[in-house]
């Protein structure tokens, strides 16, 4: 019986594995080419599998589209999911930071994904980063407690003044990731004094 216990774990982390690179493949794939520029015939050529194995794995297109986004955003939430033990200004300032180093390093794949937004299955990504981002900051703003309606529309309408900063940081190329760093804690302080929220405590780091 152990024995068959050791085969059906091996099995199952080939089974992760190949889903594995799958994933990764078809993440390249996509923010390189795009959505309706791919086929499966065509990611399973770039992946370097029979289709009906592809298949196997991610029965339609939608599917493994679905599954290359919640891995991403799982990732890009475990990136920001920082020490609650630090202060707020620390766990804001080391969080925006790890997403613009992200951005750094992956500037085509975010343009890219941003420009997809008209995609449902983008946006429900991109709609579910900015609510889990706000409900952190919020909560950050505001321990135990639920932050005025103002400071909420505040978080969330900062959200997404960041993404668009980020776009011309990523095209335009002509601004350090320092400065970046500093423009986008500036207006979120600045558009948290304009909802009567003192900001002081999140300029400590």
């Amino acid at each position: 019986m152990g024995v068959i216990r050791d085969t059906r774990a091996y099995r199952r982390l080939k089974v992760d594995e190949r889903r594995h690179q799958l994933l990764e493949r078809a993440t390249t794939l996509f923010t390189t080419h795009g959505y309706d520029e791919l086929s499966m015939a065509k990611i399973a050529r770039e992946a370097g599998v029979s289709k009906p194995l592809l298949y196997h794995y991610f029965p339609t297109k939608r599917q493994l589209f679905e599954a290359v986004l919640a891995r991403a955003a799982e990732q890009h939430l475990q990136r920001i999911d920082l020490d609650p033990d630090q202060p707020a200004g620390q766990q804001l300032a080391d969080s925006l930071d790890a997403y613009l180093a992200w951005i750094e390093e992956h500037g085509e794949t975010y343009e890219k994904l941003m420009r997809s937004a008209g995609i449902p299955e983008v946006r429900e990504l991109i709609d579910r980063v900015r609510d889990e981002t706000a409900r952190r900051i919020l909560e950050g703003l505001a321990p135990g407690a639920t932050a005025p309606a103002k400071v909420r529309s505040a978080v969330r309408g900062w959200l997404w003044f960041m993404d668009g900063v980020c776009l011309d940081w990523v095209h335009e190329r002509d601004l350090s990731r320092d400065e970046v760093h500093e423009l986008l804690l500036g207006t979120l302080f600045g558009a948290l004094t304009a909802a009567g929220f003192d900001p002081a405590p999140l300029t400590r780091a």
